[in-house]
């Protein structure tokens, strides 16, 4: 896969974690589930930008582009549509997916209620925010039912258990 991943990292996310290796098995997991399965194999350069930042940045973020005065788990910032989606063949210039951004507070504090590790949570917000990217949505039943199901398929290939079995 020519995947290019742009990676950034407050000091407040463990330099100790390898989170280029989380972020890119992560993001690889969730392009396989999505409709576009056809990026991993293209000659055209796909790349996403992974920003692990503070609660602050993301409220501000959140605040700005969402109107929504709070942090928040995850923010994707989609830079393509469908139709460009489909157009793997071209190789003259790369794919831009977008941009995810990962609150480091909220991330841990979640990791904390479903009794995982941090990096197990943050690789399931790459994947939800990936498939983001890939223009799916959670805002009506179908969708949301349909994009929780490619998030379980995806994490089962990194290993990781249903997040959503029991209710959780």
């Amino acid at each position: 896969m020519m995947l290019e991943i742009a990676l950034e990292a407050d000091e407040e996310w463990d330099s100790r974690g390898s989170w280029d290796a989380l972020v890119r098995s992560a993001a690889e997991a969730a392009i396989a589930e999505s409709a576009f399965p056809q990026l991993a194999t293209s000659e055209r350069p796909v790349e996403l930008s992974v920003r692990l930042a503070g609660d602050q940045e993301v409220r501000e973020l959140n605040g700005k582009w969402r109107g929504q005065d709070k942090a928040t788990n995850v923010l994707s910032f989609p830079l393509v549509d469908a139709a460009e989606l489909q157009n793997t063949n071209v190789s003259d210039r790369e794919l831009l997916l977008g941009d995810i951004v990962l609150a480091r507070g909220v991330c841990e504090s979640e990791a904390d209620e479903k009794g995982v590790s941090i990096e197990q949570h943050a690789a399931h917000l790459v994947v939800h925010g990936t498939l983001h990217l890939l223009g799916y949505d959670h805002q009506h039943d179908a969708a949301a039912a349909e994009m929780e199901a490619r998030e379980v398929r995806a994490l089962a290939r990194l290993g990781i258990a249903d997040p959503y079995a029991g209710g959780a």
